[in-house]
């Protein structure tokens, strides 16, 4: 089920750095690191919380940085999913 503004508003409250688009189809993320190496690692375990959620974010790389990107194409604009892989990246993320 696609999430209105009030359920996105109160879905992106609950987490840290998220950004929405204008249009509030998307969210995304620009994750910081130190280098490559370290933004390599953080890719292949956003590859593994993708795999086990079955929902794929649009991943931007570059030497010190990871641009994530998520909205459910099939719904047209954010669904539960997206929270619930952002809330994963963001516990991952803390750890």
């Amino acid at each position: 089920m696609r999430l209105d503004e009030k359920q996105i508003q109160a879905q992106l409250s609950t987490l840290a750095g998220w950004q929405l688009d204008d249009r509030q189809s998307h969210i995304w993320r620009d994750v910081k690191f130190k280098d490559f190496h370290q933004t390599m690692a953080f890719v292949n375990a956003v590859a593994d919380i993708a795999h086990a959620e079955d929902h794929h974010p649009e991943l931007e790389i570059g030497y010190n940085h990871c641009l994530i990107n998520y909205t459910t194409h099939s719904l047209g604009g954010l669904g539960e999913k997206d929270f619930i892989c952002a809330r994963r990246i963001d516990e991952l993320i803390q750890s």
